[in-house]
């Protein structure tokens, strides 16, 4: 434990040096959409890029607009990178036209499509989520490096350093979810939240995870989503559900409600970071500390 929290102070470390560097000293500006890939960006980068993030804690992508600040950030970047497989579904058009100015890339579409999974109702709807699973986000990894290591080639050596010590850290994490998970026995993992977004931590780890929305809170549910999220906790006896951070508790709440008027007591096991992570400068702010706090909140709640 005292290994992984020492980690996590470097990395929270080399992202204050990306944002708060020598002037001078940062000589590419890079976009990311997402916290979890601007995370990586600053990790990588070390204190040679300008990174800024677009969406902060609290914010849903799938929902997310472009805003004229937004705009001016994107089209003053060198590199643009943004998740893909329609998470950030509002920003695509902007992303196509820039694409024919810069370089702008969906980490997501760099992965194998048979590693992917899709939305059960249409298989031909990817699952943006990529990131809870640790295997797959090492390989966004390896691309973000390797687009960086093309657009600013005299820092090679430093990204490719940056990059092997991140992969061993992300190697660490798996192995503390893993251990961590086996305090829940294998009847007790079932990860019910706001919307399917832990497919992948489910996958990945052994859960059956059960989401009252589909795969973007986009999608509309309704009386009969909700009397069935009911009645699957109640058969399954069911204790804890989980919030999240960037999704209204309000249908939650009422899953909660609909299970008391049976008899059935649920309690919220927690918040936890899906689509967004935690306050910049906090540990839940990068993707270590938010994977790791949604890991240690799932397990305390359901062992």
């Amino acid at each position: 434990m005292k290994r992984f929290l020492a980690v996590l102070g470097l990395i929270l470390f080399l992202a204050a040096c990306s944002n708060e560097g020598e002037g001078g000293a940062k000589e590419g500006n890079v976009v990311a959409t997402t916290g979890q890939i601007g995370d990586a960006i600053k990790i990588i980068g070390g204190g040679h890029l300008q990174v800024t993030t677009l969406m902060g804690p609290g914010v849903d992508p799938h929902l997310y607009k472009a805003t004229q600040s937004d705009l001016t950030k994107l089209n003053g970047a060198e590199v643009i990178f943004y998740n893909g497989l329609h998470l950030e579904g509002q920003m695509q058009d902007i992303f196509d036209q820039m694409a024919d100015e810069k370089t702008v890339l969906a980490v997501g579409t760099q992965l194998d499509k048979n590693a992917l999974l899709a939305d059960e109702n249409d298989t031909a709807l990817p699952d943006p989520h990529i990131w809870f699973d640790i295997d797959l986000w090492r390989e966004v990894v390896a691309a973000i490096t390797a687009t960086l290591v093309e657009e600013y080639p005299a820092h090679k050596e430093d990204f490719k350093v940056n990059e092997e010590a991140y992969l061993a850290q992300l190697d660490e994490l798996k192995e503390y979810a893993t251990s961590r998970i086996e305090d829940i026995s294998a009847p007790q993992r079932i990860l019910v939240t706001a919307h399917d977004a832990f497919n992948y931590f489910g996958r990945s780890l052994g859960f059956d995870v059960r989401g009252l929305q589909g795969l973007s809170t986009d999608s509309e549910y309704g009386v009969k989503d909700v009397q069935n999220m009911v009645d699957y906790l109640v058969e399954n006896n069911i204790k804890a559900i989980f919030v999240e951070s960037s999704v209204s508790d309000k249908a939650m709440k009422a899953v909660i409600e609909g299970a008391k008027e049976k008899g059935h007591d649920v309690a919220i096991g927690g918040e936890l970071f899906s689509d967004a992570m935690g306050a910049e400068g906090t540990e839940e702010g990068t993707y270590l500390g938010m994977y790791k706090y949604n890991v240690d909140t799932i397990v305390d709640s359901l062992k």
